[in-house]
C-alpha cells in the first residue's frame, strides 16, 4: 500500500489543480451550476488527497532527498513553501466553499480570488515534488 500512496497522492493533487482550472474558467464564462459541480469535485479530491497524504506519511519511512547542486535548494524552497501554503490554504479552501454553499457570494468571491491562486499553486508544486523525489531522484531512505 505505501507504494502506491505517494503515487495516488499526486494523482488526486494533479486532478484537483486540473478541475481548479476548470472551475475557475466555467465561473468566467457564467456558467454557475457546472463551476459548482466543478468545484465541489475539486474539493472532494482534495479532501481524498489529504486523508492519502496523512495515512501515507503515518506509515511509510521518511526519505531523504538525494538531488545534488542547484536543485538542492530548489526543491527545499519549493518544498517548503509548499508546505507552508497548502497549511494556510486548507481553511481558505474551507471558508471559500462554505460560503458559496450558504449563498454568500460576495464573501465567497472576495476569499475565492485569494484562495484560487494558493490553492493552485500547492497543487502544483505537489506534483512538482513528488516528480523530483519519486522519479528523478529516487527515494533514499533516511
Amino acid at each position: 500500500m505505501n507504494a502506491v500512496l505517494p503515487h495516488l497522492t499526486a494523482g488526486l493533487n494533479a486532478l484537483a489543480g486540473l478541475l481548479l482550472l476548470i472551475g475557475v474558467t466555467l465561473i468566467r464564462l457564467g456558467h454557475r451550476r457546472a463551476h459548482r459541480l466543478v468545484m465541489t469535485a475539486a474539493v472532494t479530491t482534495s479532501a481524498l488527497f489529504l486523508l492519502a497524504y496523512i495515512l501515507h506519511h503515518l506509515t511509510a519511512p521518511v526519505f531523504v532527498f538525494s538531488g545534488h547542486g542547484v536543485i538542492r535548494p530548489i526543491y527545499f524552497a519549493m518544498l517548503v513553501s509548499h508546505v507552508a501554503l497548502a497549511t494556510v490554504v486548507t481553511p481558505m479552501v474551507a471558508i471559500t466553499f462554505l460560503r458559496a454553499r450558504r449563498g454568500a457570494f460576495v464573501q465567497h468571491r472576495r476569499l475565492a480570488r485569494w484562495t484560487f491562486p494558493v490553492w493552485l499553486y500547492v497543487s502544483l508544486t505537489g506534483v512538482a515534488v513528488y516528480v523530483l523525489l519519486y522519479h528523478i531522484y529516487r527515494p533514499v531512505l533516511g
